[in-house]
């Protein structure tokens, strides 16, 4: 059974150098240079593929690790997500069995997002990862239209990854621990998660899915929350005045993948609120790197083999064009 994994994370030196220049770099870039995530994240090579043959891994989908290009200043994140955008075109190229690659947008350069979205799409990116705001500016800005019309027009799906909490979110709710416990509390243990749904929920809450309702979403981690907490979330729809509901937009234009979190809890949830082709695979590596054995064990929690091919590769072959 062919498996893609979707979230499959990669970083470059060059922007590597730039965040760690800024004032204030992302705290969160420790991550990416534990262990040895930095050489691993690095090798678009024969490392990779290595990687992918251990976990029975037969396609994986490349996203620069956060916080990618979100938080530079408009004309570095457009020359640096360009550069990323071609360094990762030439990997797929390299090696186009086993590869793919989501886009790199300039984010906090609204006016250069879509053309950057074509110029990516026409060298073969099948999707792009952007994070829920750059700066002061919210996804769900009215700035950003444009770009989830040309999302919708071309298909290109837009994945919504988890990214550090603001300075002022942090200041509220994420202090008064030893500096390693903060920032846990402020990303993966929790703080991303609930980042990423508030930006979904308020791209749903801004009518973006009235105005585009083709564009299609991806949110990891079992859907950030937002999928455990839709009944309540829902209830907001009619305060909106939204055409279509929260529940109808999670449903019909949001997919969910697991980062790499193999728990079968979460999955007999998720196929309570949602339907089985809305679920793919991703391992989120090298940040969770789960075996062949316990990739298939998982697997083994779905109902029926049409299932398991649908979530290990069927899905996200028919979200991002992938021919296996």
């Amino acid at each position: 059974m062919p498996i893609i994994a979707i979230e499959e994370h990669w970083s470059m030196p060059d922007l590597t150098a730039a965040l760690h220049a800024l004032p204030h770099p992302d705290e969160s870039l420790v991550f990416g240079e534990m262990d040895d995530n930095q050489e691993r994240l690095e090798d678009l090579e024969a490392g990779r593929i290595a990687a992918m043959n251990a976990q029975g891994i037969d396609v994986s989908i490349l996203a620069l690790t956060p916080p990618a290009t979100q938080s530079l200043p408009p004309g570095e994140a457009l020359a640096l997500s360009r550069a990323a955008n071609d360094v990762a075109a030439a990997a797929v190229a390299r090696n186009p069995a086993r590869l793919r690659s989501m886009s790199t947008l300039p984010m906090s350069s609204p006016k250069d997002v879509p053309a950057e979205l074509e110029r990516a799409a026409s060298m073969g990116h099948v999707g792009t990862m952007v994070y829920g705001r750059s700066g002061d500016l919210f996804l769900d800005d009215p700035v950003y239209d444009d770009f989830f019309g040309v999302a919708s027009e071309l298909g290109q799906p837009v994945f919504i990854h988890p990214q550090l909490p603001s300075r002022a979110v942090r200041d509220a709710s994420y202090r008064g621990f030893d500096p390693m416990t903060e920032l846990a509390l402020a990303t993966f243990g929790w703080g991303w998660h609930l980042d990423a749904a508030t930006a979904a929920l308020r791209l749903i809450l801004r009518g973006t899915f009235d105005r585009h309702p083709d564009l299609q979403i991806v949110l990891g981690h079992w859907g950030e929350t937002l999928l455990f907490w839709l009944d309540r979330a829902d209830s907001i729809s009619r305060t909106a005045g939204l055409q279509r509901s929260v529940s109808d937009c999670v449903r019909l234009n949001f997919h969910i993948t697991v980062s790499g979190m193999l728990n079968p809890a979460h999955l007999h949830h998720a196929l309570s609120v949602t339907a089985v082709d809305r679920l793919m695979f991703a391992t989120d590596y090298p940040f969770q790197r789960p075996t062949k054995e316990e990739i298939c064990s998982f697997l083994g929690h779905f109902p029926s083999e049409t299932e398991r091919q649908q979530f290990s590769s069927g899905n996200a072959a028919s979200l991002f064009g992938i021919g296996l």
